[in-house]
């Protein structure tokens, strides 16, 4: 991630334009109604799960799994009281390959999470992240 600054621009309508230092506009919606876009909270689940996620396949790769499929799963907890702040974090990684090594996985989820992942560093203070994985053998 580049340092710099975001930008967010009202559009209108309960909509938001978020603009990254990357400078990729992404649609904000804060009408949880209508939910056309995603939520700003939602963005932190998208987050974390990506930013685990590219170091867990980074690992996997460079110990030469054989991964045909990998994705994570993120679901939180909230407080039902304002602010409602982000509890609990379970990131849950599934993992598809030939003959991928479980120790493998458990190490490369470790580093991401305790070294690596700017993200869970950041919720880290006021959240529980718990991780979890699940390897699918490929089936010829």
């Amino acid at each position: 991630m580049k340092n710099g600054h975001a930008v967010v621009h009202y559009a209108g309508n309960e909509y938001f334009i978020g603009v990254p230092p990357s400078g990729h506009a992404i649609p904000l919606d804060i009408n949880g109604d209508r939910s056309s876009a995603a939520g700003p909270a939602e963005l932190l689940l998208v987050a974390l799960g990506a930013c685990t996620g590219a170091d867990v396949i980074s690992v996997l790769q460079k110990k030469r799994e054989h991964v045909t499929d990998y994705r994570v799963e993120v679901p939180a907890e909230r407080r039902e009281e304002y602010p409602r702040a982000f509890t609990k974090f379970e990131v849950r990684h599934i993992v598809r390959g030939r003959g991928v090594k479980a120790e493998n996985v458990a190490k490369a989820i470790e580093l991401s999470i305790n070294k690596y992942c700017s993200v869970a560093a950041t919720l880290r203070p006021g959240a529980e992240i718990v991780t979890s994985f699940e390897i699918q053998e490929e089936l010829e």
